[in-house]
């Protein structure tokens, strides 16, 4: 089991399973005690607590979905950015990423493609009206879930427009197959980019190809700026026509000659909906025989101007200089693509050279502690190299090695010092398990070290207790301790049913309603504390209105009768002014509880959890050691348990702190 998993994040995030492992964050599915909801938990990897650069991606990605509110776009509900944890709280969402659809599916309808792309440019729609570009459209940062719905997730290197430019090194080399030319070449980008992205997602999922595929990274950037596409209806003639102009339209080079806004593509989108047959007159187009115009033409057909000069030797020399011209062209692209790599090379690996005048020290030992530690510790003046191992019998994060050994020998306190640190993010190859029995396929995820989650499908060509596709694909590269998808097939069912609301009825009543919907359920009833009456349903899986086979069996978590030790919420108003970070401390009945700092004009409030059975307990929340609210917080009122008794202003004196004369300003009151 993980670090987090069972534990609870700030009195109030009940952590219950690992669902997702990214490059820089894990996602945990979690309980809301407060909202009494279900949520997804982002958590940036210890390991990059000390990385300036991975931090700024994360709050980025707060802040960027902070200021949008789309149903097609994944919500935020919380943030906390401390010194030992940083993690963004989110909507939770049911699904797969429509990456693991199209592989599953091969080629997509191209009447759902245009509805899974509807919704996508509608949420992009919004997002460019906030000054919000993603930056990183792919199908694996798009959710779909099981009605269809479309969510866009992962903002975690999108802009607010201001023209800004994207090199290769910005992790664009991940999503190399979807980025537009700009970003490979790193010039300017801003919402088209985004719209170049979606062709090509468009493209993949009613071709069931990428546009552009090679084996290296680099290659594909080259061919995303110099390469055309093939043409889609060479793929599957089965297209459309007007829907294979939107897909290069919105494909084209230059951005100058794309969609102008996902306003005009949806639009688009909207006509090809209402009429299939609809031909576009795009105006930018490339002609591959330009007119040509010739004054006279002798009875053998040679051009004749009457000036004697040899027309025929000079095309001849025209055709070799075009070909030159040509050939010099593709060579300086090509060495520029050399050149930034061994540039960047030399920067990353050479740029301490010259730097070895320090003294020489003996190896610390760095086992045992967390990359977090050391990173973040001035003392130490060394260059880390980390290195990403996996131990499962180890917490995520701490150091498991070193090179060189501590006390080994001695050496420059610049020096170089590798740390071998226990993370996830090791990569393991998926087994080959397609067409395998269900006991067979898991023994193997367990024994390469995966995690597997058994979904069951109806299939009628796979023979029931079989597996039917794994996600992700078998050969694929994983973190260690991903959790493998199994499509097990059920062979075909013919009768579906829905799961009818039992949740707040009695064990007894929900027992005979979901008999009488055909289903069973679960001998093995789980029992939870809850301020609920003792044997009342508090939680169903499958959930309520999902439509199962029938004779499907439902789980159900009823209440224990134990109430649960209640939870209050102190939500503290912070003086949006203050732009600059203050701490907050809070006291319990004189007992010091809470130490917090926070920017009041991004926070907006500071939040402090109390846990109590009864009585009553007087809160005193200071700013910068200066009385600034006080609560009275009774845990045996039915209602309106918090209640603000007295306030005082906060005078921010950051001017004088910093040296300047202003004797500050006072806030709130």
């Amino acid at each position: 089991m993980d670090k987090y998993t069972g534990k609870r994040l700030d009195a109030r995030y009940e952590i219950q399973e690992l669902i997702g492992v990214g490059g820089m964050a894990v996602v945990y599915r979690a309980y809301d005690i407060i909202e009494d909801k279900i949520v997804a938990i982002k958590i940036l990897k210890d390991e990059f607590l000390g990385n300036k650069e991975f931090i700024r991606r994360f709050k980025n990605e707060s802040k960027a979905i902070a200021v949008l509110s789309h149903p097609n776009i994944v919500k935020v509900y919380d943030v906390s950015f401390g010194t030992k944890i940083q993690y963004i709280v989110m909507e939770y969402i049911e699904g797969t990423t429509l990456k693991e659809y199209i592989s599953n599916q091969k080629i997509i309808n191209w009447k759902d493609a245009v509805y899974f792309v509807h919704q996508i440019l509608s949420a992009l729609i919004h997002a460019h009206s906030k000054g919000v570009i993603h930056r990183d459209i792919k199908p694996q940062n798009i959710m779909l879930l099981h009605d269809g719905t479309i969510k866009v997730t992962d903002f975690g290197i999108a802009r607010f427009s201001h023209n800004e430019t994207q090199t290769m090194t910005d992790r664009a080399i991940g999503s190399v197959h979807y980025i537009s030319p700009e970003q490979a070449r790193g010039g300017m980008i801003d919402e088209k980019a985004d719209l170049y992205s979606v062709g090509v997602m468009l493209y993949e999922m009613i071709t069931g190809k990428l546009p552009f595929e090679a084996d290296n990274a680099v290659s594909v950037a080259i061919m995303q700026m110099q390469s055309s596409p093939k043409p889609p209806r060479e793929i599957n003639p089965n297209i459309p026509k007007g829907l294979e102009q939107i897909v290069l339209h919105s494909m084209e080079k230059e951005s100058a000659y794309r969609y102008s806004s996902a306003e005009e593509m949806i639009s688009d989108i909207e006509k090809f909906e209402d009429n299939p047959d609809i031909i576009f007159d795009y105006n930018c187009f490339m002609d591959d025989n330009p007119t040509k115009y010739i004054d006279n033409v002798d009875r053998r057909g040679r051009a004749n101007y009457g000036d004697k000069y040899n027309y025929k030797e000079t095309k001849k020399k025209d055709a070799k200089k075009q070909k030159s011209k040509s050939i010099i062209i593709t060579s300086a692209i090509a060495a520029a693509v050399v050149l930034f790599s061994l540039v960047f090379i030399f920067v990353t690996f050479f740029g301490s050279c010259g730097k070895n005048s320090s003294k020489d020290v003996d190896v610390p030992n760095f086992i045992g502690m967390q990359l977090s530690e050391v990173q973040n510790n001035p003392e130490y003046k060394f260059v880390w190299k980390v290195e990403s191992v996996y131990d499962s019998s180890k917490p995520e994060g701490i150091i498991i090695d070193q090179d060189p050994l501590p006390g080994s020998k001695k050496i420059k306190e610049d020096a170089t010092i590798v740390l071998k640190v226990n993370s996830s993010g090791v990569l393991i190859t998926v087994p080959s398990v397609a067409g395998l029995t269900e006991e067979v396929a898991k023994s193997k995820l367990s024994n390469a070290g995966l995690k597997y989650d058994i979904l069951m499908i109806e299939d009628k060509d796979v023979k029931e207790g079989y597996v039917v596709n794994v996600s992700p694909q078998e050969g694929s590269k994983v973190t260690a301790d991903t959790t493998v998808k199994l499509y097990i097939s059920k062979g075909h069912s013919e009768e579906k049913v829905t799961v009818p609301d039992v949740i707040n009825k009695t064990l007894s009543s929900a027992r005979h309603e979901l008999s009488s919907a055909g289903l069973k359920v679960s001998d093995n009833v789980s029992y939870e504390n809850s301020d609920k009456p003792k044997d009342t349903v508090i939680s169903m899986d499958p959930l309520p209105g999902v439509s199962v086979n029938k004779d499907s069996t439902v789980k159900l978590t009823v209440s224990s009768g134990v109430k649960r030790e209640k939870s209050l919420s102190v939500s503290v108003d912070l003086p949006s002014e203050v732009t600059h970070e203050v701490t907050v401390t809070t006291y319990v009945d004189g007992v010091l509880e809470e130490t917090k700092k926070v920017v009041p004009s991004y926070n907006g409030t500071y939040v402090y959890q109390m846990k109590g059975t009864s009585g009553k307990k007087t809160v005193n929340v200071n700013l910068d050691g200066s009385q600034y609210r006080v609560y009275e917080v009774d845990f045996d009122a039915s209602s309106n348990n918090v209640k603000r008794v007295r306030s005082y202003s906060y005078k921010d004196t950051s001017s004088s702190r910093s040296g300047g004369v202003d004797e500050g300003a006072v806030y709130g009151g």
